[in-house]
Protein backbone atom coordinates (compact mmCIF):
# COMPACT_ATOMS: atom_id res chain seq x y z
CA UNK A 1 0.00 0.00 0.00
CA UNK A 2 0.84 3.95 -1.23
CA UNK A 3 1.38 6.16 1.78
CA UNK A 4 2.85 9.28 2.04
CA UNK A 5 4.83 10.18 5.45
CA UNK A 6 6.53 13.23 6.16
CA UNK A 7 10.21 13.11 7.59
CA UNK A 8 10.27 12.04 10.81
CA UNK A 9 12.85 10.35 13.58
CA UNK A 10 11.07 7.30 13.85
CA UNK A 11 11.76 6.49 10.15
CA UNK A 12 15.00 7.46 10.26
CA UNK A 13 17.19 4.42 9.28
CA UNK A 14 15.21 3.64 5.90
CA UNK A 15 15.39 7.82 5.33
CA UNK A 16 18.81 8.19 5.63
CA UNK A 17 19.32 4.83 2.98
CA UNK A 18 17.08 6.56 0.73
CA UNK A 19 18.50 10.89 0.83
CA UNK A 20 22.14 9.40 0.80
CA UNK A 21 21.77 7.14 -2.34
CA UNK A 22 19.40 10.21 -4.24
CA UNK A 23 21.29 11.79 -6.61
CA UNK A 24 22.77 15.53 -6.34
CA UNK A 25 20.82 16.71 -8.69
CA UNK A 26 18.67 14.57 -11.21
CA UNK A 27 16.34 16.42 -13.78
CA UNK A 28 16.42 19.60 -11.24
CA UNK A 29 15.26 18.14 -7.91
CA UNK A 30 18.08 18.48 -5.96
CA UNK A 31 19.79 16.49 -2.72
CA UNK A 32 22.72 18.90 -1.26
CA UNK A 33 22.93 15.01 1.47
CA UNK A 34 23.94 12.72 -1.51
CA UNK A 35 26.73 10.30 -0.03
CA UNK A 36 25.77 11.33 4.18
CA UNK A 37 27.41 9.63 6.37
CA UNK A 38 24.96 8.53 8.93
CA UNK A 39 26.08 10.04 12.03
CA UNK A 40 25.88 13.53 9.82
CA UNK A 41 21.91 12.45 8.64
CA UNK A 42 20.57 13.47 11.96
CA UNK A 43 21.58 16.95 11.58
CA UNK A 44 20.00 16.92 8.23
CA UNK A 45 16.97 15.75 9.00
CA UNK A 46 16.81 17.84 12.05
CA UNK A 47 17.45 20.61 8.77
CA UNK A 48 14.17 19.17 7.02
CA UNK A 49 12.16 19.20 10.26
CA UNK A 50 13.58 23.14 10.61
CA UNK A 51 13.00 23.58 7.23
CA UNK A 52 9.17 22.64 7.50
CA UNK A 53 8.43 24.69 10.67
CA UNK A 54 10.19 27.94 9.09
CA UNK A 55 13.45 27.91 11.02
CA UNK A 56 16.85 28.40 10.29
CA UNK A 57 16.21 28.96 6.68
CA UNK A 58 18.38 30.00 4.18
CA UNK A 59 17.92 33.47 2.91
CA UNK A 60 15.49 33.37 -0.09
CA UNK A 61 14.20 29.93 1.02
CA UNK A 62 10.51 29.28 2.30
CA UNK A 63 9.95 26.91 4.49
CA UNK A 64 9.19 23.31 2.84
CA UNK A 65 7.89 20.05 4.27
CA UNK A 66 9.79 16.89 2.69
CA UNK A 67 7.35 13.78 2.50
CA UNK A 68 8.42 9.99 1.96
CA UNK A 69 6.35 8.03 -0.54
CA UNK A 70 6.28 4.59 1.10
CA UNK A 71 5.23 0.92 -0.66
CA UNK A 72 4.35 -0.99 2.17
CA UNK A 73 7.71 -0.77 4.03
CA UNK A 74 10.54 0.40 1.78
CA UNK A 75 10.52 4.21 0.04
CA UNK A 76 10.80 4.97 -3.27
CA UNK A 77 10.27 8.48 -3.71
CA UNK A 78 10.43 11.94 -2.34
CA UNK A 79 7.92 14.43 -2.50
CA UNK A 80 8.79 18.40 -1.24
CA UNK A 81 6.07 20.88 -0.69
CA UNK A 82 7.20 24.25 -0.60
CA UNK A 83 4.44 26.12 1.60
CA UNK A 84 4.14 29.49 -0.91
CA UNK A 85 5.77 30.76 -3.83
CA UNK A 86 8.78 33.47 -3.54
CA UNK A 87 9.80 35.67 -6.99
CA UNK A 88 12.30 32.51 -7.63
CA UNK A 89 9.92 29.66 -7.21
CA UNK A 90 7.06 31.72 -9.04
CA UNK A 91 9.55 31.98 -11.70
CA UNK A 92 11.19 28.35 -10.85
CA UNK A 93 10.44 25.58 -9.28
CA UNK A 94 7.42 26.03 -8.12
CA UNK A 95 5.89 24.48 -4.91
CA UNK A 96 6.35 20.90 -5.29
CA UNK A 97 9.82 18.48 -6.12
CA UNK A 98 9.34 15.02 -6.68
CA UNK A 99 12.54 12.14 -6.95
CA UNK A 100 11.14 8.27 -7.56
CA UNK A 101 14.63 6.31 -7.26
CA UNK A 102 15.31 3.87 -10.72
CA UNK A 103 13.86 0.80 -9.74
CA UNK A 104 10.30 2.00 -8.82
CA UNK A 105 10.16 4.09 -12.04
CA UNK A 106 6.94 3.40 -14.50
CA UNK A 107 4.85 1.48 -12.19
CA UNK A 108 2.71 4.41 -11.38
CA UNK A 109 4.58 5.78 -7.80
CA UNK A 110 5.04 9.39 -9.25
CA UNK A 111 1.09 9.70 -10.50
CA UNK A 112 -0.04 7.92 -7.21
CA UNK A 113 2.66 10.34 -4.99
CA UNK A 114 1.82 13.18 -6.89
CA UNK A 115 -1.64 13.37 -6.61
CA UNK A 116 -1.17 11.82 -2.07
CA UNK A 117 0.94 15.34 -2.04
CA UNK A 118 -1.22 17.14 -3.63
CA UNK A 119 -4.19 16.29 -1.66
CA UNK A 120 -1.99 17.34 1.55
CA UNK A 121 -0.50 20.35 -0.67
CA UNK A 122 -3.43 22.02 -1.13
CA UNK A 123 -4.44 22.47 2.73
CA UNK A 124 -0.61 24.08 3.01
CA UNK A 125 -0.92 26.06 -0.47
CA UNK A 126 -2.31 29.64 -0.34
CA UNK A 127 -1.60 29.98 -4.21
CA UNK A 128 -4.86 29.26 -6.78
CA UNK A 129 -2.65 27.32 -8.53
CA UNK A 130 0.13 24.84 -7.47
CA UNK A 131 3.37 25.40 -9.16
CA UNK A 132 5.31 22.58 -11.08
CA UNK A 133 8.28 22.77 -13.31
CA UNK A 134 9.12 19.87 -15.59
CA UNK A 135 12.37 19.02 -18.27
CA UNK A 136 11.13 18.78 -21.70
CA UNK A 137 13.86 15.75 -21.67
CA UNK A 138 11.46 14.41 -19.02
CA UNK A 139 8.33 13.63 -20.51
CA UNK A 140 7.03 11.11 -17.80
CA UNK A 141 6.99 13.64 -15.57
CA UNK A 142 5.16 15.80 -17.76
CA UNK A 143 2.69 12.96 -17.67
CA UNK A 144 2.51 12.75 -14.02
CA UNK A 145 1.63 16.45 -13.94
CA UNK A 146 -0.38 16.35 -16.43
CA UNK A 147 -2.54 13.12 -14.90
CA UNK A 148 -3.33 14.69 -12.33
CA UNK A 149 -4.98 17.89 -13.52
CA UNK A 150 -2.21 19.84 -14.96
CA UNK A 151 -1.64 22.05 -17.87
CA UNK A 152 1.39 23.65 -19.25
CA UNK A 153 1.18 27.07 -18.63
CA UNK A 154 4.12 28.73 -20.39
CA UNK A 155 7.38 27.08 -21.88
CA UNK A 156 11.02 28.06 -22.25
CA UNK A 157 14.01 26.49 -24.23
CA UNK A 158 14.07 23.61 -21.54
CA UNK A 159 11.30 23.51 -19.26
CA UNK A 160 7.59 23.13 -18.86
CA UNK A 161 6.51 25.45 -16.36
CA UNK A 162 2.78 23.49 -15.13
CA UNK A 163 -0.52 24.90 -12.69
CA UNK A 164 -2.37 22.85 -11.28
CA UNK A 165 -5.64 23.82 -9.53
CA UNK A 166 -5.89 24.31 -5.99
Amino acid sequence: MLLLKAANFQDIEKEYLFVRDMPVDENGFTNPWHGISRADFDCALQTMLDFEAGWNLPDGFVPETFLFLWNDDEIVGQFRIRHHLCESLRTGAGHIGYFIAKPFRGKGYAKEGLRLTLEIARSIIPEDEIYLRVNKDNPASLRVMMANGGYIAHEDESRYYVRIKR
